[in-house]
């Protein structure tokens, strides 16, 4: 596999830029990440991209029932199993986690518990695919990037968003430590956060859920436009819709707001 030549090395194994790898090296932070969850003998862990293998050894001092790794890189792959491949509970996969059948694959080692510093690229395609399985996992803690942490959690504001809206339907988030760059091997440019997550229970049902998220997505297609902006063009009748509401910016709408739209919206259509 190709390598950046400028891009530095662990343990003579060159890092790969195009992976994302910055490594997690303070050992404090992947504590903090393992107390924040509860762990035992029924409990499986997953984790993404396991670099030099740092939070693999701390997983496995815990009293876990299973360690799924999931590593694209066949060199770490290698390096972590030939280090820690001696205790029967580490399940090594050399897998492109977004190439897996997620759900399918892990559904008889549930309860699932994710730890990962997660590669800062696919942040979002491994929480969509975090979602599907939500039925599998109890909880989990992630490193991800400052900004985007920021952003699953925003209620409202510049970077509040559809991503906000869709995954603080079906999860309970917190940010717990920033973490410096200092904190990685390489260090990064921006700074990054533990976030923890959790399936919510009790979800409220929303009509015609598909089509509903649809509709979020248009109201924020173009952020700093008004409703009436941005529903012009659609197929709803945004004439339904008070003055007031039609003024507004979806960044200034709360959950129970575009749902109480939504209804308004459907019961237009069902009297045409």
């Amino acid at each position: 596999m190709s390598s950046d030549r400028r891009y530095p090395s662990r343990h003579g194994i060159a890092l790969k830029k195009q992976h994302g790898q910055c490594f997690l090296k303070d050992e404090m932070v992947i504590q903090n990440m393992i107390d924040e969850v509860s762990l035992d003998d029924t409990k499986t862990v997953v984790e993404i991209g396991c670099g030099e293998g740092i939070l693999t050894q701390a997983i496995l001092d815990t009293p876990c029932k299973e360690l799924f790794v999931f590593e694209i890189d066949e060199e770490w792959h290698d390096y972590v199993k030939e280090e820690y491949g001696e205790d029967p509970r580490l399940k090594m996969h050399l897998e492109n986690i977004l190439d897996v059948h997620f759900e399918e694959r892990m559904k008889d080692h549930a309860p699932l518990v994710i730890l990962a510093n997660l590669p800062y690229h696919i942040t979002f395609p491994i929480f969509y695919m975090f979602h599907r399985a939500r039925h599998l996992i109890s909880e989990g803690v992630v490193m991800i990037q400052e900004e985007v942490a920021q952003k699953l959690v925003k209620v409202f504001g510049r970077t509040y968003g559809y991503s906000s809206l869709f995954f603080q339907h079906y999860f309970e988030m917190k940010l717990l430590d920033k973490v410096p760059p200092t904190a990685f091997y390489p260090a990064p440019k921006v700074f990054s956060r533990l976030l923890y997550f959790k399936p919510k229970k009790d979800i409220q049902e929303i009509p015609e859920e598909e089509r509903f998220w649809k509709f979020i997505k248009g109201c924020f297609q173009f952020p700093r436009r008004t409703l009436r902006n941005n529903l012009a063009n659609s197929i709803y009748d945004e004439k339904r819709l008070s003055e007031d509401l039609l003024k507004l910016r979806g960044q200034q709408l709360a959950m129970t707001d575009l749902l109480k739209i939504w209804n308004l919206l459907r019961s237009a259509e069902a009297e045409q």
